[in-house]
């Protein structure tokens, strides 16, 4: 996917911007699923289940139907029809579940094994929990470098939800440190929106380091957030999501809603249109610019997961348009 470099913001310095939406269907899931429906074709898997919050479910029900494989999508009520219509497009069996992400994921651990269509069990080849959809996002490590004149940056800048880009990166990079292609880690820093932040706020209290923004006291509540790709409340690989963060030297941001809102618009201003989900790592860029955490003259690559056409009734919503 392409790395567009330009100016942003008024801190002097130059992002590299890493235009995930190019991939087949329009976010970076598709790097994990292509690899982990090709090993689960190869088993002999024959319908999946995953629960999204839209691009997953989407990724996952374009390489199952490549691959010939059956596919059930349950994706939250509230999702963005964009990615429902084009998982149904694909021939996937889309259910949509009332409540939040973290409910939609716990129908489908309750639904794994349950009879699909045509005869035999549903597996749940979930993106958070398979370890090869893993085996795919680290491709963005190596994209990177190759990006970059077979050069690390100096920083990473990922919108976070169950984590799978930071743990990609972390094994894409580590793989070549080892191979001694090249000669440290880029520092990977977490995005995620203060409304529904757990990685984040994991991170820093261990860390020891306050950002001066209240927790809420529940996730999501009482108003969830607009960056609905990134509401997981309850991430399976917390612990490995941290680890990664404090092996790169890198760190975590909580995002405000209207700063993510601001982001949105911001890049959408300077021709790069997308959904608030991820909008949020632009926004942690001005923040850890500001602070010092990261210099102008650096090297900083900020990951935007996914187009803004998807999204178009979050985006709506913030210019204040009626659909």
């Amino acid at each position: 996917t392409p790395l567009v470099r330009r100016p942003f913001g008024s801190g002097g310095g130059e992002v590299h911007f890493k235009c995930e939406w190019f991939n087949p269907t329009c976010s970076f899931k598709d790097r994990g699923a292509s690899v982990m429906l090709s090993l689960l074709r190869q088993q002999g898997v024959t319908h999946v289940l995953e629960d999204s919050s839209g691009n997953g479910g989407a990724a996952v029900a374009c390489y199952a139907t490549a691959g010939g494989l059956g596919a059930t999508i349950m994706a939250p009520s509230s999702t963005s029809p964009a990615k429902t219509v084009a998982m149904r497009a694909y021939g996937a069996e889309v259910e949509l579940i009332p409540g939040s992400r973290q409910a939609t994921a716990d129908a489908a651990v309750a639904a794994h094994g349950r009879e699909g269509r045509g005869g035999g069990s549903v597996f749940y080849a979930s993106h958070a929990w398979h370890p090869f959809f893993l085996q795919g996002t680290k491709t963005l490590a190596y994209e990177l470098w190759e990006d970059l004149g077979f050069r690390a940056p100096d920083n990473v800048i990922i919108p976070t939800g169950g984590g799978s880009n930071v743990m990609g990166c972390d094994i894409g990079f580590g793989e070549l440190l080892a191979a001694g292609e090249i000669s440290r880690r880029p520092r990977l820093f977490c995005a995620q929106p203060l409304a529904c932040s757990p990685i984040c706020t994991a991170f820093l209290e261990e860390s020891g380091r306050s950002d001066g923004k209240p927790t809420p006291e529940e996730w999501n509540a009482p108003v969830a957030t607009i960056a609905e790709g990134a509401s997981i409340a309850r991430p399976v690989r917390l612990r490995e999501t941290c680890d990664a963060l404090r092996r790169s030297g890198g760190g975590a941001v909580r995002v405000a809603e209207g700063a993510i809102k601001a982001a949105t618009l911001e890049l959408a201003r300077s021709g790069l249109y997308v959904e608030p989900t991820c909008a949020q790592a632009a926004a942690a860029y001005h923040e850890l610019l500001a602070s010092g955490a990261i210099q102008p003259a650096e090297v900083t690559v900020v990951v935007l997961t996914g187009t803004g056409v998807k999204a178009t009734p979050r985006v709506a919503e913030i210019l204040g348009v009626e659909l």
